[in-house]
């Protein structure tokens, strides 16, 4: 899918979908359930770099981690390409705007962290996303972005599970879906930017369910937080990449 218009309505009418069921097993209580955790280590990396700081989040969705960036950062905006997504957000009281990863509608060093979960393995051009969160970061500051790493317990289980159900009427291969190594996310550092380090999102957990068992959960929620800055996120499903726009 090379047309970025062909693939933003693709994506627009899948997440629309899933925006009916999406918070069905999310914005579970804190410290507890597979949702919870990866919110809280990402929202957590955030506030690492956005406290006290104006925070974009591209593909926001319903906003369950842009409301928790929120409550740390100045100010704390959000961009999403489904109508339907935002709708829920934007109950929320959160500050959202439609539009696209590849084109967002923001001018040219607005933000002193821009940040995106779960999203860019949904985007065909990668590269011009990156790009454009890098346009629209402030020089010195910071661009998180999340990749899913094949070089994963998750990413073996994505390549040889079958596809899991989404939304009413949809399932994961309906959405186009990206996977790029550590490596990979180091390569794809934005021009004017360089890499400067990274967390990893699930690295012991194989399957979600698992942190919803007592004890048993609770337990690999807190080995997930210890291991998620240690050498072993390279081996992690969600791998945050973080780059710093260099200095003019």
């Amino acid at each position: 899918m090379n047309d970025p218009r062909l693939a933003d309505a693709n994506s627009r009418a899948y997440y629309d979908d899933f925006s009916k069921t999406y918070e069905a097993k999310r914005g579970q209580a804190a410290g507890a359930g597979y949702h919870d955790l990866l919110d809280h280590l990402e929202a957590g990396y955030v506030a690492r770099f956005g406290t006290g700081r104006d925070v974009l989040e591209v593909g926001c969705g319903t906003g369950l981690v842009l409301a928790r960036i929120r409550a740390f950062a100045r100010t704390a905006r959000g961009v999403d390409l489904s109508p339907g997504m935002l709708e829920l957000a934007k109950r929320r009281g959160l500050d959202v705007v439609e539009g696209s990863a590849t084109a967002l509608p923001f001018a040219d060093g607005s933000f002193d962290v821009t940040c995106s979960f779960k999203v860019l393995a949904h985007v065909p051009g990668i590269e011009t996303a990156l790009a454009e969160m890098a346009r629209v970061t402030r020089p010195g500051g910071r661009i998180l972005a999340e990749f899913y790493n094949p070089r994963s317990l998750r990413g073996l289980l994505r390549r040889v599970g079958p596809a899991r159900r989404i939304g009413r009427a949809r399932d994961e291969d309906d959405v186009f879906t990206r996977f790029d190594s550590p490596r990979r996310a180091r390569e794809l550092t934005p021009r004017g930017c360089r890499f400067v380090g990274a967390r990893g999102v699930r690295i012991v957990t194989p399957f979600a369910g698992l942190l919803d068992l007592p004890w048993l959960g609770r337990a690999v929620y807190r080995t997930e937080e210890l291991l998620a800055d240690s050498p072993l996120k390279a081996l992690a499903g969600f791998y945050i990449a973080t780059y710093e726009k260099e200095t003019e």
